[in-house]
């Protein structure tokens, strides 16, 4: 389901990071991912944001900080949002591997996370991320964001760069346009 949805309190606000030059830890967000992260808070900075969480890998901190600068907050960051690896060298045929991953996520390469510990990982920091009382923005990565939400591997295809999922206590999500 898309649309704008009421942002109570307690929800989150579960952000794919924008377009960003590769997929290494340090890759920086491209021009037009600076762009749409400015967007991206022009679009969010009326929802009653109060808090927010990223993961500290540049593209998911670049996608967070034009948000924390136009509401005036902080930026925390938390190691258990990072994306999840799938294995501890590049492979040729990653996608083939994710897509095996998402139908058994006990799957793990060499060097590599399975699904349901990455699922684990997402779901600890999200409950210590939550807020009863305000609306927390996560700025995350789209295997984690994907596995967070019960995703399939089509799903996670169609996900973008930025997209915002709105999570409610009850445990329901919404992909908001933002």
């Amino acid at each position: 389901m898309t649309g704008r949805v009421e942002v109570k309190p307690g929800t989150l606000l579960l952000v794919r990071h924008a377009r960003a030059t590769g997929q290494e830890p340090g890759a920086p967000l491209t021009p037009d991912g600076e762009a749409a992260a400015q967007e991206l808070a022009s679009s969010l900075a009326g929802l009653g944001v109060t808090r927010i969480v990223s993961s500290p890998w540049v593209r998911a901190a670049a996608t967070a900080r034009p948000l924390a600068d136009r509401l005036g907050l902080p930026v925390t960051t938390d190691e258990r949002l990072t994306e999840r690896v799938l294995s501890g060298a590049p492979r040729a045929d990653w996608r083939e591997r994710l897509r095996d991953s998402f139908a058994d996520d006990t799957l793990c390469l060499p060097g590599g996370e399975s699904g349901a510990e990455a699922r684990m990982r997402i779901q600890a920091a999200l409950a210590d991320a939550r807020d009863p009382a305000g609306v927390v923005a996560v700025v995350t990565h789209g295997n984690l964001l994907a596995l967070a939400l019960g995703l399939t591997f089509g799903e996670w295809a169609t996900l973008r760069n930025p997209d915002v999922w709105a999570a409610r206590p009850d445990g329901q999500a919404t992909r908001v346009d933002a």
